[in-house]
């Protein structure tokens, strides 16, 4: 026979450790550690207040003195919103308001599960004490032991003689003991006394105290540390401490000790403005550098802030100083890699209406290891206005800019621009196609200041350039159903076309301030400008001519794509890129019928083998002027064999100002060796130097508690001239080091490691092997 008791008496409080989340898909290892017993709590979410503190109480047996005592036998099951008690036998005091439990004791509630050999209860101050417990945290993987498990009246968890661990049930790779654990239910964070952290069951450290998250709340407190021994840094430690200022706050300091250096400290300081912006402040700093001869200070200072105002306004912020050239190359930095060569310094407010848009701008870059110094902005204010459909399908664009360029060397000019844009455009778009017409008056005024210097005696006080330009751009799409190698597939062809003129005009009486020179890949092929900026705008008479196929199968994947393009020139343009106040360049426009012969191409090849290259191809003078291509093995997640290629002839070296020639194969790879054991590795050689550039050869195991990554890197560096501070006598050529990353799931780590990040570790990053950094 079942009883049931309907009470008014609150039996136990709701203890809030954590929020049940579901874990993101991750390529690591996650592991969720679920108590031995059945879930029961489940909470009505259209129950009312009432029905949350309504106690129901079912069992075989019970004997009642109405006021005293209530004893209950067999299947005794305490239910009280989302909180549920399962015992063999409990006795409830009316008198006391005391509630005892025994016999294959289950607790839960949303946030945990308790298993106990008693429980006793004090529903007057919502207590309860819990002997012989174990514990788990529903949604993680933390769970453990205790002595004794108290809920204190203000709903947080007392541990004594007590343990913890991620790992699951049987694994002891790691195990922290403690004397007393103190676990606070809204802070979401626990306080360990006397603590013991055994891994193997071997104790290798003793901790009087310590914090941990219970959740993926944020807490303050010591990270992983990193090791790593290299040749040009010796033996280093990096110890990160994170601190949780505020909810809309938080500061990460690593002391990051290198023997051959010195102590190099990093600090990464977040914020949140509001509901909508956000920025952060980098501040790294080596005082005496040991490598150096004259045992230089090193720093790093970086800023950036971007966020909405409004639905309207937008801001951006970006600065960035470092106290050297080689800083990037040397220095672990969290804020650049030694592939990084430019220093951004930004600012930017921007309004946006539908139909319109406003910005003003300042920029300074600083490239590093260049003497030649680019142009500041200072300011920069655009306007932009689109009238679609503005009059019988007609659509008018306006864009307008007005530049002030500044220089910090008082030998080059400075120069106020500004251009105007109208544009009216007559687009037909169809599944079988599209025709644009569209035509542009390009009105650009300058106001030149030569500095008193006589080498911008080229340079006109004022120049007034107006250039008409007419761009005809067409498409056609045909598609037909086939079938290879017993496949159907959809093909289409997609033919297109572009007609560009731009009217001439000499504009060797105008500096060069923010232009330069752009790639002719295949889809450059079609742009309607030579040159980024404004400062040169080619004159062109000239039709593209380009095609592209694709193939697509039954579930609509491109399996196969082409491209091939070429622009063949009606005149040859008479607008080169030199600048009068830089007699040493040497940039030239090449007469010429045609442009190079641009083609791309992406496709799997068979199953789990894909393929993708391009190239430019001089058909006048024979030569191959860019190449590159890729092999991939991908038969699945973090599986990967990738064989590349890339040839790049008279590439210039702004160091030296002469052409060299980039001829690279590279092998990059990541597989799994088990479930929980990976290997990634690359390596890139230089055919025309015959030697490796780059090595990278790494292992990483990660199991449900703990991860361990052991990489071996050894990479070319780039060394460049620096005025700051003297250099090595001797400065290295190549570097070689040796890197272990160690994190135990649950103590505070930074996380899991990842197969996707090794990858990306490295000069050249997956599938961009082929980028070039100039």
């Amino acid at each position: 026979m079942h009883i049931r008791y309907f009470l008014a008496l609150s039996l136990l409080p709701q203890l809030v450790l954590a929020e049940e989340t579901t874990p993101e898909p991750d390529a690591s290892i996650q592991c969720l550690v679920e108590p031995p017993v059945p879930r029961m709590a489940v909470v009505d979410p259209e129950a009312s207040e009432t029905d949350l503190q309504e106690i129901r109480i079912l069992s075989d047996r019970s004997e009642a003195q109405m006021g005293k005592q209530a004893k209950f036998n067999g299947n005794v099951s305490f239910s009280q919103g989302g909180r549920h008690i399962a015992a063999d036998e409990a006795i409830l005091n009316q008198q006391s308001e005391r509630l005892d439990a025994n016999g294959n004791l289950v607790f839960q509630d949303q946030m945990f599960t308790i298993t106990a050999d008693s429980l006793v209860a004090q529903m007057r101050d919502n207590s309860a004490t819990l002997s012989g417990a174990q514990y788990w945290l529903h949604g993680q993987q933390i769970h453990g032991d205790a002595e004794k498990l108290e809920i204190t009246p203000d709903n947080n968890l007392h541990l004594t003689k007590t343990n913890f661990t991620t790992c699951p049930p049987g694994d002891s790779s790691w195990l922290l003991e403690a004397d007393k654990i103190k676990i606070d239910s809204t802070e979401e964070w626990g306080e360990l006394w006397d603590a013991k952290l055994k891994i193997g069951g071997v104790p290798i450290l003793y901790i009087p105290y310590m914090t941990i998250p219970v959740s993926d709340k944020r807490k303050s407190g010591f990270l992983f540390p990193t090791f790593s021994t290299s040749t040009t840094n010796g033996v280093e430690v990096a110890t990160p401490y994170y601190w949780n200022i505020a909810p809309e706050y938080d500061l990460t300091f690593t002391p990051n000790y290198m023997s051959a250096r010195g102590l190099f400290l990093k600090t990464d300081f977040r914020y949140l403005a509001g509901e909508s912006q956000q920025g952060q402040l980098n501040v790294e700093y080596l005082g005496n550098d040991n490598m150096l001869s004259n045992n230089a200070d090193r720093y790093l200072y970086h800023w950036e802030h971007k966020g909405a105002i409004d639905k309207n306004w937008r801001v951006l912020a970006n600065f960035t100083q470092v106290s050297d050239n080689n800083y990037f190359n040397d220095m672990d930095s969290d804020v650049q890699s030694a592939t990084d060569n430019q220093l951004s310094r930004l600012g930017e407010v921007s309004y946006f209406e539908r139909n319109w848009d406003f910005s003003a701008r300042v920029q300074d870059i600083k490239v590093l290891g260049e003497d030649e110094v680019p142009y500041q902005v200072m300011p920069q204010l655009n306007f932009n206005y689109r009238a679609p459909s503005l009059w019988n399908g007609l659509d008018f664009d306006l864009m307008s800019e007005v530049s002030n360029f500044k220089h910090q060397d008082n030998e080059f000019s400075t120069a106020t621009r500004l251009h105007v844009e109208p544009s009216i455009s007559f687009p037909i778009q169809g599944p079988a196609g599209s025709l644009t017409s569209e035509v542009k008056l390009l009105q650009t005024y300058y106001w030149q200041d030569d500095q008193g210097n006589p080498k911008n005696s080229e340079l006109d006080d004022q120049v007034s350039r107006t250039l008409p330009q007419v761009r005809i751009h067409g498409q056609v799409n045909f598609e037909r159903y086939t079938d290879y190698f017993n496949e159907n597939y959809r093909q289409t062809l997609e033919p297109q076309f572009q007609y560009l003129y731009v009217g001439y005009e000499d504009q060797s009486n105008i500096g060069i301030y923010d232009t330069a020179q752009l790639q002719e890949d295949y889809f450059g092929l079609f742009r309607e400008r030579r040159f980024s900026g404004l400062d040169r705008i080619a004159d062109a008479n000239q039709m593209t001519l380009g095609l592209t196929t694709r193939l697509f199968d039954e579930n609509n994947i491109e399996k196969f794509k082409f491209s091939l393009g070429q622009i063949f020139y009606f005149q040859d343009s008479r607008v080169g890129i030199n600048d009068p106040q830089i007699p040493t360049q040497t940039y030239t426009q090449e007469n010429t019928s045609n442009s190079v012969l641009a083609a791309e191409l992406s496709t799997q090849i068979y199953k789990d083998w894909y393929m993708s290259g391009a190239i430019q191809y001089d058909t006048k003078q024979s030569e191959n002027k860019k190449s590159e291509v890729t092999l991939d093995f991908r038969p699945g997640a973090n599986k990967l064999l990738q064989f590349s290629y890339r040839y790049v002839p008279d590439l210039l070296n702004t160091n030296t100002n002469e052409s060299v020639n980039i001829s690279q194969a590279g092998m990059r790879g990541a597989w799994p060796v088990s479930d929980s054991l990976y290997l990634v590795g690359n390596w890139y050689y230089d055919l025309n130097e015959s030697r490796a550039v780059e090595t990278y050869a790494g292992f990483q195991y990660e199991s449900c508690c703990w991860a361990l990554r052991l990489s071996y890197h050894y990479r070319i560096k780039t060394n460049y001239e620096d005025d700051n501070n003297s250099t090595l006598d001797n400065r290295e050529l190549f570097e070689s080091g040796v890197y272990l990353n160690f994190v135990i799931k649950g103590l505070g780590g930074s996380g899991p490691l990842g197969v996707t990040d090794m990858l990306n570790d490295g000069l050249f990053n997956y599938r961009k092997p082929l980028y070039l950094k100039n």
